[in-house]
């Protein structure tokens, strides 16, 4: 093109990104109108989350009405949302709602719960973005788990016991890659049978090590980092946030993060990444410029069971400080659903482990309120709930990789 020629841009484009940022703000507006009625605002009446919420109603309609579906859907149930939580919240006592609604406490526990999703979702995209399904993500995390609280147990360092775990969870992400790739088996069978065969092996060797008496109480952990600095930030309320929520930060969900930024520019920056994408998109085109599909996804689902046991270890070494039998407890599928929330890559599956953990920080401060302890086991399914609920919203609505799921046969 000619230097200093200007490449015009398309006819309507603006105003077609004009409609979209209306959808967005229609998200804004729900989120507002719930947020309006809790605390510190925690406003009395309903007129106020309610008119909100027309407005992100409204946003929503406008988008859809000039196809842009996605954000118009998305601004709809934000709206609906915003107003049924508002008027709820303004039917709640301003005491309960400061028992359950302390902020500094609810983003530090979504970070704590979000932290082994966003390494198990991150180590799933590595698999699901070469072709192959991940759904044994569950069971890579329960043996990072075990392996890692054994490790650190044999070896007396939180260093031996994350290496441990990461290589047990390699293993078995290995078998699973086997399966699925040499003997071109069902892969969604084959995850099922690697969480059946975690199970059964990390209860097993549980029991005989362990016993009745469970790990010991004194397992290494995994250090966490005093950000007790952040409270001397202007202005003081800022400050005091900030440190409340950020000031004992583990060294694990710093990583988590870290990880996040480096798998997008592994996956979409370098020619390794697109490899990968590759071959997970039209793996016969890949080894026709020379890419060894076998190999790029064996590579891949192997380093999906390392990520996804990370999130294991931290359960056992970071957080707990023990383990249990079946402690995941349903997370790999959470990071599975996070995954596909977040449409296969880094940040969206981190957005996505962000609201799951918020829905889980909920748990416990819900129980806060006296009147409301009859009702502990239904807030433990909250987060299983948003999980039904955010995947249902985007069935049809994300684009998987083309070839995944599907056994290649060179030719």
């Amino acid at each position: 093109m000619t230097a200093g020629v200007e490449t015009a841009r398309p006819a309507g484009s603006s105003r077609i990104s004009a409609i979209k940022n209306v959808g967005i703000v229609g998200i804004a507006l729900g989120a507002l109108a719930f947020w309006i009625a809790l605390p510190p605002v925690t406003t009395r009446t309903v007129a106020a989350p309610l008119a909100v919420g027309v407005a992100a109603l409204a946003c929503g309609i406008a988008a859809i009405a000039r196809g842009h579906g996605r954000v118009g859907w998305g601004a709809v149930a934000s709206g609906l949302v915003g107003m049924l939580g508002g008027a709820f919240a303004t039917r709640a006592a301003t005491i309960h709602l400061e028992d359950v609604i302390t902020w500094s406490t609810l983003v530090s526990l979504a970070l704590v719960f979000a932290t082994p999703l966003t390494f198990a979702a991150i180590g799933g995209m590595f698999s699901e973005r070469s072709g192959v399904v991940n759904i044994g993500l569950e069971g890579m995390m329960l043996m990072g788990a075990f392996f890692a609280a054994w490790g650190a147990d044999r070896t007396g360092s939180w260093v031996g016991g994350l290496a441990i775990g990461m290589v047990a969870g390699a293993l078995l992400a290995l078998i699973h890659a086997i399966f699925s790739i040499h003997l071109r088996a069902d892969q969604i069978v084959s995850g099922t049978a690697v969480i059946l065969l975690a199970w059964g092996v990390t209860g097993f060797l549980y029991n005989d090590i362990y016993g009745d008496a469970g790990t010991p109480g004194n397992l290494p952990s995994i250090p966490e980092f005093d950000l007790g600095w952040l409270g001397s930030i202007p202005p003081a309320t800022l400050g005091n946030f900030l440190e409340e929520t950020f000031g004992q930060t583990s060294l694990m969900t710093l990583l988590a993060l870290a990880l996040v930024v480096v798998s997008y520019v592994v996956m979409f920056k370098t020619p390794l990444g697109l490899r990968i994408r590759s071959c997970g998109e039209h793996p016969r085109a890949a080894d026709t410029v020379g890419i060894s599909v076998y190999g790029v996804r064996y590579a891949s689902v192997v380093t999906s069971g390392a990520l996804a046991a990370l999130g294991g270890v931290y359960l056992s070494i970071g957080f707990n400080h023990s383990f249990t039998e079946k402690m995941t407890a349903g997370m790999g599928f959470i990071a599975l659903a996070a995954l596909i929330f977040g449409n296969w890559r880094p940040f969206g599956a981190l957005a996505a482990a962000l609201l799951f953990g918020f829905a889980r920080a909920l748990e416990p401060q819900l129980q806060n309120v006296e009147s409301w302890a009859n009702y502990s086991e239904l807030f433990a399914a909250l987060p299983y709930l948003v999980t039904l609920v955010a995947v249902a919203g985007v069935i049809g609505r994300t684009l998987p990789p083309a070839a995944i799921g599907r056994p290649y046969v060179k030719q």
